[in-house]
């Protein structure tokens, strides 16, 4: 069987804990459920959206496009994402690019 990649939560740090203290001292991650660590299937880089934050655009929000995770699958043979020149942001606003879903790359057969 064949083990799946984790990676540090990035949302909690790898804590395991509620990053802003909110709810209870005792509260944990609503990422990573209290592990600190997360499953990204590969092929994964780092989510251009939040900047690996794993934070929506510096507010207490999980990323609409990591899912908190901080890292996002790509497809094996991808390009840069012409529409939002690779930033994951829609132009002319702060959500998430519609052509590769915030990703910043689009698969090499859809970049045209």
């Amino acid at each position: 069987m064949k083990e799946e990649p984790t990676y540090r939560c990035a949302f909690c740090n790898g804590a395991g804990k509620d990053p802003f203290g909110l709810l209870s001292p005792r509260a944990v991650c609503q990422v990573c459920a209290g592990k600190g660590k997360v499953i990204v299937l590969s092929p994964a880089v780092k989510c251009v959206f939040c900047g690996g934050t794993g934070r929506y655009k510096d507010q207490r929000l999980v990323c609409t496009v990591c899912k908190g995770k901080g890292m996002v699958v790509v497809p094996d043979s991808s390009r840069r994402c012409r529409d939002c020149e690779g930033s994951g942001v829609a132009p002319r606003d702060h959500l998430p690019c519609l052509k590769c879903n915030g990703k910043g790359v689009v698969a090499a057969s859809a970049a045209s």
